[in-house]
């Protein structure tokens, strides 16, 4: 179960990195800059009003989503520990150095 929804908010994740990355910072939408005959639905006022939309709504699945698996992780800790619990592996000791003489 956890492995199918970490899949699922990997794909929901790289979706709103790429509907974020296509929206233009005035609110342009798409950088396109005229709609010539594409109708309303893909002017620049109707791309920007679905770009956040789809911005909006892929965000609160990606919170949401995070949020289940932290809860969903939470539930199996005694099935996974920590790395900060677990003791430093002690270094091997250095060889003993043998000291030569001199005359």
């Amino acid at each position: 179960m956890n492995t199918v929804l970490l899949m699922i908010h990997l794909f929901v994740t790289i979706a709103l990195i790429g509907v974020v990355l296509i929206q233009r910072s005035e609110g342009g939408g798409l950088g396109i800059g005229t709609s010539q005959g594409m109708g309303s639905f893909m002017s620049g006022r109707g791309t920007a009003n679905l770009l956040t939309r789809t911005t909006a709504i892929l965000a609160t699945i990606f919170f949401a989503m995070s949020l289940a698996l932290a809860l969903m992780n939470r539930g199996a800790g005694t099935q996974t520990r920590s790395l900060l619990d677990t003791p430093a592996a002690s270094a091997p000791a250095a060889p003993p150095t043998t000291k030569v003489p001199t005359n």
